[in-house]
């Protein structure tokens, strides 16, 4: 019998049946691919515990082995009480370094005052973390770990914040002659005075924010997003992951698919009902066995009019990050994994980002992975033709955009208005590419001349049109900072980290940073990120949701509001979305379709003792004019992505123009392919102009409906109606 973790010799004759239309006689479950991919998983999964940095036990068993056999030094007992924290055992990793402390202070092993600041740091944060895990996450609440902390969100069991204080004030006078350390300690110590219900009063006045930085501004008028997962069904205990909210199973209402870097857990598909409860498909969905999944991106590749999901694996992971992603092919809601039939599975990098788009013009989509090329791995990025009928292949050595860095998002954008999309990639620790499209298969890396290279440490990054002149503007976030800035940047001191750029385009290929005075100099450090209009207003915002892989790191998610183009205000206290858990896959959709959009948060971090719930803020109303629009593309490319659209819009504030590009959002998380535009207090849209991608079709609509769910098919003169009554969130 041949194995099935080689190609089957009729694997490809499978493939073009499946495509051709013979889908419903070969159930998942029974081809060759999809059971090579599950058997492959499973291989991962079995070799967690001895190779996985993160979620292994194995150096645990070193260092357990090492003390057992005499080691006593301080450093290898702390590393082994980080060991046993990072495996959720909080408590065993608490005695491994309270005892390495009492014998540095009784002098029976050496250690100088910087051996006590670590033990004091660690030991504080393994309480705090203790203090998450018997409070929020054992008896959560909806505004568990969401700054500022109100009334449930106080924690009952005390013991962890009360010591997490003690230690964070020991080494905050310390650590005085270090900002950045000093700083930690002050973050770290408040959030505890906080989460025990006595800040301020209860932190020295030297040692405590300024209370007006950690507390909600009613003067901004920005009302409160309810956390309404647990009530809706949504809110999955996991580690960090990505999550799509589209039209899984064409019934137009919007769902979820959740995933989690976990090798041991399978991606979770809600689909919603019409009461706006949501149930869980993942019994029959097909993902059985395909476990692990840092990030996902959607789009209907194969043309087909259903949403199709690539699963990104192996991030973080080095040259043991050779994982296989997987291309998962949606009929209805019920997904085949046909990576390896379509010419994507021939070789493993560590990847976290991919992005969609036609880059050749020829109708269908193309396919762009960004690896994670180090000293420890050769790992060249991808660009995946689509060559129809399902099958890609490579050719990002001769587009010439392997780019050979640490690549953490890509994005795909037309920058100099040619009629052809260009791709930015965002990589931690060297430049940025921003590689321009010249239109024969081949691209130029224009980053440097465009201005483009910075932040050198960056993560998330998007195209966007943020101040609605018409061209694309550039989002590239920073991950070069930690909590001792933010505490820093609270207190009014100076912050030496970096910052996020927001770059300007001027439709021709050229940019300018205008984060400062967009008032973006803000300490972040998101991973998941994405971007929309929550408060409907026609200009778009962004979320920001923290992902560091250390348990110090809880720095709070943050949302932007946008003020017209002119500058982006903090809301995240006055709104509700201050959680100071990990916040990854970030989604904007309007789940209950009352028009105004809603925000899902996959939550979690790297680590096996980090899990939290996602969490799902209903956004409350602004009384604002809306309108949806669905696109579908004339070929292949159905999903439109890379369409253009203008939308003309009259109202007591005169005429204006709002612009937006078809795309899955920011580069961590993935929000519904159709539009939803807010158009603030407009009383009438007077017209409408789509530019289709790959035809080059532009198509023109007079006054359309307010408040609707529209769709429009390229080249069809009219439009269709598709709105769905509203309903409550988890048919409440």
């Amino acid at each position: 019998m041949p194995s099935l973790l080689r190609p089957l010799p009729n694997a490809a004759l499978l493939a073009v049946m499946l495509l051709a239309g013979c889908r419903e006689e070969t159930p998942a479950s029974t081809t060759p691919g999809h059971q090579r991919m599950v058997d492959a998983l499973a291989a991962i999964r079995d070799r967690t515990a001895d190779e996985h940095p993160y979620l292994g036990d194995f150096r645990v068993r070193e260092l357990r082995a090492a003390v057992a056999g005499g080691a006593s030094d301080w450093r290898t007992r702390l590393e082994l009480g980080r060991a046993e924290l990072g495996l959720g055992r909080e408590r065993e990793g608490i005695a491994a370094i309270e005892s390495a402390l009492a014998d540095l202070d009784a002098g029976a092993i050496e250690g100088d005052t910087n051996a006590r600041a670590a033990l004091l740091y660690y030991l504080g944060v393994a309480s705090m973390r203790l203090a998450e895990t018997e409070n929020c996450c054992a008896e959560p609440s909806p505004e568990s770990c969401i700054l500022p902390f109100v009334g449930p969100a106080v924690h009952k069991r005390t013991e962890g914040a009360a010591t997490a204080m003690a230690r964070f004030e020991e080494l905050a006078v310390l650590a005085r002659g270090d900002a950045y350390w000093h700083n930690t300690a002050v973050w770290l110590l408040n959030l505890a005075a906080l989460a025990l219900g006595n800040w301020p009063e209860a932190v020295a006045e030297d040692l405590r924010l300024p209370p007006d930085r950690l507390t909600a501004d009613p003067e901004r008028g920005f009302p409160r997003f309810a956390n309404v997962a647990a009530s809706v069904g949504v809110d999955t205990f996991s580690l960090s992951g990505g999550v799509v909210a589209d039209d899984f199973d064409g019934d137009g209402r919007i769902d979820l698919l959740v995933s989690t870097w976990d090798p041991f857990e399978a991606p979770r598909l809600w689909l919603q009902s019409e009461d706006g409860s949501f149930r869980e498909r993942a019994d029959r969905a097909g993902l059985e066995g395909l476990g692990g999944g840092l990030n996902m991106v959607q789009a209907d590749y194969d043309g087909d009019g259903d949403v199709d999901v690539l699963v990104l694996r192996g991030a973080w992971l080095h040259e043991r990050g050779r994982h296989p992603n997987s291309l998962l092919r949606n009929d209805g809601g019920r997904f085949t994994d046909v990576t390896f039939e379509s010419g994507l599975g021939s070789v493993h990098y560590p990847t976290q980002t991919a992005a969609f788009a036609d880059y050749d013009l020829d109708g269908d989509l193309d396919l762009y992975i960004g690896n994670e090329s180090s000293s420890r791995i050769e790992a060249p990025s991808q660009l995946f033709r689509n060559e129809c009928e399902g099958r890609f292949v490579d050719v990002a050595v001769t587009a010439g955009v392997t780019n050979l860095r640490y690549a953490k998002a890509v994005t795909w954008g037309d920058i100099d208005e040619d009629g052809d999309p260009d791709l930015f990639v965002s990589n931690l620790g060297a430049a940025n590419r921003l590689y321009r499209n010249e239109g024969d298969g081949t691209f130029v890396d224009v980053a440097s001349s465009a201005g483009v290279a910075e932040p050198i440490q960056s993560f998330p990054a998007w195209f966007w049109d943020f101040d609605n002149d018409g061209h694309l503007d550039l989002f590239v976030s920073s991950y070069d900072t930690g909590v001792g800035h933010l505490a820093a940047w609270h207190r009014g001191e100076p912050v030496d980290c970096g910052f996020a750029r927001l770059y300007r385009g001027d439709g021709r290929g050229g940019f300018v940073d205008v984060a400062a005075e967009q008032g973006l100099r803000y300490p972040a450090m998101p991973m998941g990120a994405n971007f929309g209009d929550v408060d409907g207003d026609g200009w778009l915002d962004m979320y920001l949701g923290t992902g560091d892989t250390t348990y110090a790191s809880l720095m709070p998610n943050v949302m932007f509001v946008n003020r017209g183009g002119r500058g982006f205000v903090d809301v995240t206290l006055e709104g509700g979305f201050g959680h100071l858990q990990k916040g990854h896959g970030v989604a904007f959709a309007d789940f209950d379709r009352d028009g105004d959009l809603d925000v899902f948060e996959q939550m979690g971090g790297a680590l096996r003792g980090d899990g939290f719930r996602d969490a799902l803020y209903e956004n409350p109303g602004f009384g604002t004019s809306w309108v949806e629009l669905e696109l579908v593309g004339g070929g292949a490319n159905r999903s439109a992505i890379g369409a253009r659209i203008s939308i003309d819009v009259d109202g007591p504030d005169g005429r204006r123009t709002l612009h937006r590009q078809v795309s899955s959002g920011g580069s961590f998380g993935a929000n519904p392919l159709r539009l939803h535009v807010g158009l603030g207090r407009a009383t009438a849209i007077t017209g409408v102009e789509i530019l289709w991608p790959a035809s080059g079709l532009t198509q023109s609509f007079g006054a359309l409906p307010l408040r609707r769910a529209l769709r429009v098919v390229e080249g069809e003169a009219e439009w269709v109606d598709r709105t769905l009554a509203p309903a409550r969130l988890g048919g409440r």
